[in-house]
């Protein structure tokens, strides 16, 4: 039987386009949100004052938990992919990553080792410094994490594994990341942080994800990015739990790490 109103052929490309479209405009748009919520922890994450407690608050080692959790079950299955590409990928630039990726993961808990010892060296002889040597040391923590923050932003845009579930699954790890990283950042810099580091960090955010719009990069050097990422994730999470001072909840960090863990493994 023929239809009384037969859809040309040429029509259903024209659909699947449109479709399409719509997808990549949604998933741009939560991009978007998604960015302004991550400025918004820095922005008001020291209103939270009952984050500011010792024995650690179990929010926070909740969080980090959640964080750790995302890079081993979901970060790092993605860079053994990214090896793959790396591999077969021609040129100089990224050749010297043919031995593993997981290199730059080290390097990127290296880096960020760096910067905590040499922030604590700053706050073990604060006294002896000079205001011109704080400062420089204030402005070399906050701009290695507005960086960091930046690749944040811009991986709201590109990501390994594309789509409106990754990328939810991606701000709820970096949301519940940024409220450990936003305590720690304000335990060191105090008042400056929130004068002046605070905005800084949050509008590093917004320009990564601008940078996403207006630009796009190799598979290759996403995957080095997502693997730099994750090492600086597991540094920064782990530097904040350990600390004997800070009298952290193992079980509040075993939770979260165990409920993330189950739901991106179901998801």
């Amino acid at each position: 039987m023929y239809s009384l109103f037969p859809v040309p052929c040429s029509l259903f490309p024209v659909a699947i386009a449109t479709s399409s479209v719509l997808n990549v405009s949604l998933t741009t748009l939560l991009a978007l949100i998604f960015a302004i919520l991550l400025a918004i922890v820095h922005l008001f994450g020291g209103q939270m004052r009952f984050l500011d407690v010792i024995p650690r608050s179990q929010w926070l080692s909740f969080a980090g938990g959640a964080s750790v959790a995302y890079v081993f079950v979901h970060l790092l299955p993605e860079l053994n992919q990214g090896q793959r590409t790396i591999e077969q990928t021609e040129g100089l630039a990224i050749a010297f990553l043919e031995s593993h990726v997981y290199l730059v993961a080290l390097l990127g808990l290296t880096v960020f080792y760096g910067l905590e010892h040499l922030v604590k060296v700053y706050r073990q002889n604060q006294h002896k410094l000079s205001g011109i040597l704080s400062q420089g040391i204030f402005w070399l923590h906050i701009g290695s994490f507005s960086l960091y923050n930046l690749l944040i932003g811009y991986l709201l845009i590109h990501r390994e594994e594309p789509g409106v579930e990754s990328l939810l699954f991606f701000f709820i790890a970096m949301a519940l990341h940024f409220f450990v990283n936003d305590y720690g950042l304000r335990y060191h810099h105090q008042d400056a942080y929130h004068r002046v580091g605070r905005w800084v960090l949050a509008g590093a955010i917004l320009c990564g994800w601008a940078i996403g719009q207006a630009t796009e990069i190799s598979p290759a050097a996403l995957a080095v990015l997502f693997a730099f990422l994750g090492g600086g994730i597991i540094l920064n999470v782990i530097k904040e739990e350990l600390p004997e001072e800070r009298q952290s909840r193992f079980w509040a960090f075993a939770v979260g790490a165990t409920v993330y863990a189950g739901l991106l493994i179901l998801g």
